[in-house]
């Protein structure tokens, strides 16, 4: 049976520490019938020479190189504009899959019949040194769940567009704009898959974490009320939601 094709989305800005190392977890995908799309996001490092250099030994990755720097939303809509693969897969330039990630995410989302679905994850640190963390997720998160909880870790997202439709995220730059994809998404009644098995890496960097957890919530907020088009009494709900889950969260990696 010939293998779905795979559009693997990764935005890129100064990224030529990682990005080789990324590139290398997908190449040893069991499943290999992938394409990457590489956006640089006008780097000022050595990025897009790596990754030319990955180009011409690999004809299934390809690199958009933008003129002006969009921020990592408008780089994966870029992305999702070329992309011609069934299946949608997002992993950022510095994080890092397992080899059988694509392939048994694929197996359970046909056994499942899910369009959409997510895995959990482990931490490592900036340096590359795998923590003892592992972000497990529930076997399912509807778009109610989702408000509460953002449990969805972008690099652990695979999506069927040929049962969602074509894909592009949202464009607000003060707004969490993966989350709110996801909630567009979610709201058209779909629920996600949630696979509790550790498929992928997240590499967290340690800048200015205070001020990026409060620009998280605000972001977060806003998702709400521009995205959502929630109600402030309703937004509020949600939102003491999320904090209280964000807070267990962060406790654990802080």
């Amino acid at each position: 049976m010939v293998e779905e094709k795979v559009s693997i989305i990764t935005p890129a800005y100064n990224a030529a520490r990682y990005v080789r190392e990324t590139i290398r977890s997908v190449q040893s995908q069991t499943h290999e019938n992938w394409e990457m799309w590489i956006v640089d996001d006008c780097s000022k490092d050595e990025t897009v020479r790596i990754i030319e250099e990955e180009i011409r030994k690999d004809p299934r990755i390809h690199l958009i190189a933008l003129n002006e720097n969009g921020g990592p939303a408008h780089a994966r809509n870029t992305a999702l504009q070329a992309a011609n693969g069934r299946y949608i897969a997002f992993l950022d330039s510095d994080d890092v899959w397992k080899p059988n990630k694509l392939s048994r995410q694929l197996e359970l989302m046909k056994e499942h019949q899910a369009a959409f679905s997510f895995t959990s994850y482990r931490i490592m640190s900036e340096d590359g040194i795998q923590s003892d963390v592992v972000f497990h997720v529930p076997q399912q998160v509807s778009y109610q769940d989702l408000l509460k909880n953002t449990s969805i870790g972008t690099l652990t997202v695979v999506i069927d567009q040929k049962a969602i439709g074509p894909l592009r995220m949202p464009l607000y730059r003060d707004c969490s704009e993966d989350f709110g994809f996801w909630l567009s998404i979610l709201s058209q009644g779909i629920t996600a898959l949630g696979i509790d098995e550790e498929l992928a890496v997240y590499r967290k960097c340690d800048q200015s974490l205070s001020s990026n957890k409060w620009k998280s919530a605000r972001k977060t907020w806003n998702t709400y009320r521009k995205v959502g088009k929630i109600t402030i009494p309703h937004s509020m709900w949600y939102f003491a939601n999320y904090s209280f889950h964000a807070f267990k969260k962060h406790s654990r990696t802080s």
